[in-house]
C-alpha cells in the first residue's frame, strides 16, 4: 500500500517522499559478498562489498570512480549472461541511495554519475531475458528501492520504469495499479491535490502499455505545468501519429515554463 500525501509538493527533497508498506522485497545478503545462484554456479559481485550504507564519506570522486567501476562490471558480465547482469544492475540500484548518503552533491558531479549509471543500469534491465516471476520480482525491489530513496539519487528511475516491465502487460498491471493515486495527485482541487511519488513511474508505465488516452487525460486535468510531466504527453501523441499535436504541445510546455520562470 501507497500512502498518499494531500500536500502541495514540498522543494525540499528529503521531505517529499512516499512511504510503502507491505511484503518486504526478496532478501538480500548483508555480508560483504552478495551471490547469485544460476545454473549451479555461484558469482560475487566486487561491487557488493564497496556499497554498503554510508560507506562513502563527503568527497565525491572516490563515490563516483565506484560508481562508474560498479557499472563496468555489470556491463562485462552482460556480455555472457544478460539476467545475471539484470540481478547486478537491481542490486546496485538498491544500494546506490544508501551508500551515497553522506557524499557533498553540492557540485552536480555525483548526481550527475548516478543519472549516468541509472541510464546504464536501466537499459542493462529491461534487454534481459527473464520469465514473468523474475521481472516482477525485479521490479518490486526497484519500487523499494525508489520509495525509499531519500536524497535523491535514483529519481530518474521512474522515467525507465516502462521499459523495465519489458511488456506492454506489465506495465499496464502497474499502471493499473498506480493510477488512482494519480489521479488524486493531479486533481485540479487543491484540497485533494497531493503529490505522489510514483506519479512518473505511472505515466512510464502508461505510454509502455501503450494507454496514450488515458495518459493525456490525466495531463490534461494537472493543473501544474511541469515539463517533467508534460514530455510523456509529447511522447504519447508522437507514439498516436499526431506529431503536429505533438510540436504544439511541445511549444506550450515550454512557453509555460518560460512564463512561470519570471
Amino acid at each position: 500500500m501507497v500512502e498518499y500525501t494531500t500536500c502541495p509538493e514540498p522543494a525540499d527533497a528529503r521531505a517529499r517522499r512516499t512511504t510503502v508498506t507491505g511484503p518486504l522485497p526478496p532478501s538480500i545478503d548483508s555480508g560483504t559478498k552478495w551471490a547469485v545462484a544460476r545454473a549451479g554456479t555461484r558469482h560475487t559481485w566486487t561491487f557488493a562489498s564497496r556499497f554498503r550504507r554510508h560507506a562513502f564519506g563527503w568527497r565525491s570522486q572516490p563515490a563516483i570512480a565506484r560508481v562508474r567501476e560498479a557499472v563496468a562490471e555489470i556491463r562485462v558480465a552482460a556480455r555472457h549472461d544478460k539476467p545475471l547482469a539484470a540481478e547486478g544492475a537491481v542490486l546496485l540500484i538498491e544500494r546506490l541511495s544508501p551508500a551515497l548518503e553522506n557524499v557533498d552533491s553540492s557540485s552536480g558531479a555525483i548526481g550527475s554519475a548516478v543519472n549516468h549509471a541509472i541510464d546504464a543500469l536501466a537499459q542493462v534491465i529491461a534487454s534481459a531475458p527473464a520469465d514473468p516471476k523474475t521481472r516482477d520480482r525485479w521490479l518490486v525491489r526497484l519500487w523499494d528501492a525508489y520509495q525509499a530513496d531519500q536524497i535523491p539519487y535514483i529519481d530518474t528511475l521512474g522515467d525507465y520504469w516502462g521499459d523495465l516491465c519489458g511488456s506492454p502487460a506489465v506495465a499496464a498491471r502497474w499502471a493499473d495499479e498506480l493510477i488512482d493515486l494519480c489521479r488524486m495527485a493531479f486533481n485540479p482541487d487543491p484540497n485533494v491535490r497531493g503529490y505522489f511519488h510514483g506519479a512518473t513511474v505511472c505515466l512510464s508505465a502508461l505510454l509502455a502499455a501503450g494507454r496514450h488516452q488515458e495518459l493525456l487525460h490525466l495531463l490534461a486535468i494537472n493543473p501544474r505545468t511541469i515539463w517533467h510531466y508534460r514530455q510523456y504527453g509529447v511522447r504519447a501523441l508522437a507514439a498516436m501519429g499526431r506529431p503536429a499535436d505533438a510540436v504544439r504541445q511541445l511549444r506550450k510546455s515550454c512557453s509555460a515554463a518560460s512564463q512561470s520562470s519570471h
